[in-house]
């Protein structure tokens, strides 16, 4: 059917309504028959004349609706006829007398059974059962009534529209279907998925079998939303979606959904994608139903999720579906700023991001609208606005792009670790020389990646070993995660600070699924992960012993895979490194051990410590170095010392620090050396 075609609407208005009053015409002819006379229904026509009138018309393109519903529902003559008897209720208001009339009874105006069984031609009974086409379809309802065949009938609403040709979404489907119309333009890899598609569903069909259920895997939603729009365009079919998450708890009512869609599918020629989110991807009450689902509907449907299911219901074939590849993305990229094919600045946004398609153009309108409030766009006046057709100059819009694409990257990331925001910069990061010239070396592989892996062809044979890990090993409050924050604040990256509480579990499996989470949302930028006192969960593998300790084992074996394959840069910290198991020692790329700081480092600490406008008196710095302690917790006492001073409304002076000093000992279970404090106050 083609309800945007005037013509063919125009037509079908006819067809049908000529093929209404041939129903019409039955009846007033019974009533004829049987000597009663309606004055209002002398137009109608005797039957041969409303046939011949009927015959006489053709569809010039598509057939009918109501040919094309009789086709695909499988419906006789009694059948087409008993719902053209209830459209006929619906669009023609003379319709109810005749009934009324039929049934003998002023107040039984409407159709039902026992006017088709003794009326129209053909009659079957048969046809009134629940399997076949008008109930199993549910073309009609059947309203309350002492019994089947005296029941009031009526034609469901989106099959009264279909046969008027007027397209409208089943209003029992809406809130749970809704359709896509457009998509993305597919990568050629994505593209070659849509093909492997079609091909899988016309090989199906021209075998004769049933249409196998495909599963889209991994990747992200917008992706698999793309390769089944465009696989449904190439196959004639309109793509719907339906959360899974929306599927109904009660079987009845996921049984009524169903039945819905594959007469929906039908009408409207539709496949369905039934996308799996985050929060029911392991959910076994969510895959029982979507097996469920599955088994009623014998329409196509395609399922995406990140993981792969195991579907029951029907025979499944599945697709691997990943990122472009960074050969499409440099080619996105390129299209978009019209840059040669070697530019560096686009070779290190894909090696450190990486997005698809629609990520990818956000960042780009993101970073013009950027350059917009600040009118740096190439030979452009700063009153002009920046227009769709313009290029930027390459030099100014990269910063804003490397921004863009943090901020694209994020979502994922925020919901399942904590974002540190932070300022620090080298001149905040106390450290002995050695330990400093580990950390730019960290910087330097970080920012050459894209040249070493890429132009240099150290990446082409495996993805492997390709991210970079580090080992922070100290006691509390030397410097790591500080040293984390100026690392993500030199290589403007976002810190995500891990919580093993989130991620580890005493259920098998959880653990896994937890760490893949947090892996697969790094991933598109690039982030640096922190896992904060890493031991807990990075420990020594155990002696299996038990079945406990071969999980264990696995979740370790799991971890280091993981670790192997992350593109960025994952930062483990420990207070104990020997701890660490030596598996995960030859895979660390770098091990940075923060000392205790020294007398002098102390003394740098102190003097750094307090900002600009902090209004201080009669601070010496040389004997707060004396507090052997370390900078988190001077960084402590400098805080506390603050808030005594504001509260007397004062400088921050030795006295203040003194109080504060002795608390965060207190805090540390030790006591406050005399040596340690001499000379403070008077």
């Amino acid at each position: 059917m083609s309800p945007s075609n005037g013509q063919w609407q125009d037509e079908n208005q006819q067809y049908l309504s000529a093929a209404i009053t041939v129903v019409k015409a039955r009846l007033v002819e019974r009533l004829q028959q049987a000597s009663i006379d309606l004055q209002m229904l002398s137009h109608v026509p005797p039957v041969k004349i409303a046939l011949e009138q009927f015959h006489a018309l053709e569809m010039s393109q598509l057939p009918s609706a109501i040919e094309q519903l009789s086709t695909l529902c499988h419906l006789s003559t009694f059948e087409q006829e008993i719902l053209l008897l209830c459209a006929g209720m619906e669009l023609d208001a003379t319709f109810a007398p005749i009934l009324a009339a039929l049934h003998g009874d002023v107040q039984r105006n409407y159709p039902t059974f026992s006017v088709a069984l003794g009326n129209l031609p053909s009659p079957n009974w048969a046809a009134l059962s629940p399997g076949a086409p008008l109930r199993h379809w549910q073309l009609v309802e059947v309203g309350p009534g002492k019994a089947l065949t005296l029941s009031p009938l009526r034609i469901d609403e989106r099959i009264l529209n279909f046969l008027t040709g007027v397209y409208h979404l089943d209003n029992q489907l809406v809130g749970f279907v809704k359709s896509v119309k457009t998509a993305d333009e597919l990568v050629p890899s994505h593209g070659a998925i849509a093909a492997q598609i079609v091909q899988t569903w016309t090989q199906a069909k021209t075998i004769g079998r049933r249409l196998p259920v495909l599963q889209l895997c991994g990747g992200e939603l917008r992706d698999c939303r793309g390769i089944a729009l465009n696989a449904a365009a190439a196959l004639n079919l309109n793509l719907h979606i339906l959360s899974v998450s929306r599927l109904p708890t009660s079987v009845a009512e996921l049984n009524r959904i169903a039945r819905r869609w594959q007469r929906e599918s039908i009408l409207s020629q539709s496949t369905l994608l039934l996308e799996w989110d985050d929060h029911s991807d392991q959910d076994t009450a969510v895959l029982q139903r979507v097996d469920q689902f599955l088994e009623d509907v014998v329409s196509p449907v395609m399922v995406s999720s990140r993981n792969r299911q195991t579907l029951n219901a029907q025979t499944t074939v599945s697709f691997d579906v990943t990122l472009p590849t960074d050969t499409e993305q440099q080619h996105l990229w390129h299209s978009l700023l019209d840059t040669s094919p070697t530019n560096e600045c686009v070779q290190q946004l894909v090696t450190q991001f990486n997005l698809n398609t629609s990520l990818i153009q956000s960042a780009y309108v993101d970073a013009l609208g950027h350059l917009s409030s600040e009118s740096v766009t190439e030979n452009r006046p700063a009153s002009e606005p920046v227009k769709p057709s313009s290029r930027p100059n390459i030099a100014a819009i990269v910063p804003q792009l490397w921004q863009a694409c943090r901020l694209q990257a994020r979502p994922r990331m925020d919901n399942h670790a904590q974002r540190i925001e932070s300022e620090a910069v080298w001149h905040d990061l106390i450290l002995p020389e050695k330990q400093k010239s580990t950390l730019e070396e960290i910087v330097a592989h970080l920012r050459q990646r894209s040249k070493v892996y890429g132009n240099w062809g150290f990446g082409g044979k495996s993805q492997r070993g390709l991210g970079i890990t580090a080992l922070f090993a100290g006691a509390s409050g030397t410097g790591k995660t500080l040293a984390a924050e100026v690392l993500a604040q030199e290589l403007q990256l976002d810190l995500y600070k891990i919580d093993l509480s989130t991620v580890v579990s005493k259920y098998i499996g959880e653990t896994e699924q937890n760490l893949s989470k947090i892996f697969d949302a790094a991933e598109s930028g690039g982030v640096i992960l922190l896992f904060d006192e890493a031991d807990a969960l990075f420990g020594k593998r155990n002696e299996v012993k038990d079945s406990h300790d071969r999980y264990a084992n696995i979740e370790v074996s799991y971890l280091l895979q993981r670790m192997e394959s992350y593109r960025g840069l994952a930062i483990l910290t420990t207070n104990l490194p020997d701890s660490i198991d030596k598996a995960f020692i030859r895979r660390i790329r770098f091990i940075v051990q923060f000392p205790f700081p020294e007398f002098s480092e102390r003394q740098q600490i102190w003097s750094r410590m307090f900002p600009p406008q902090t209004p201080t008196e009669g601070l010496e710095v040389r004997k707060l170095a004396k507090l052997t302690v370390a900078g988190g917790n001077i960084r402590n006492i400098t805080l506390n010392a603050a808030f005594f001073a504001a509260d007397e409304n004062q400088p921050v002076m030795m006295s203040h620090i003194l109080k504060a000093a002795r608390s965060e000992y207190a805090k540390l279970e030790r006591s406050l050396n005399e040596s340690e404090v001499r000379g403070w106050v008077s």
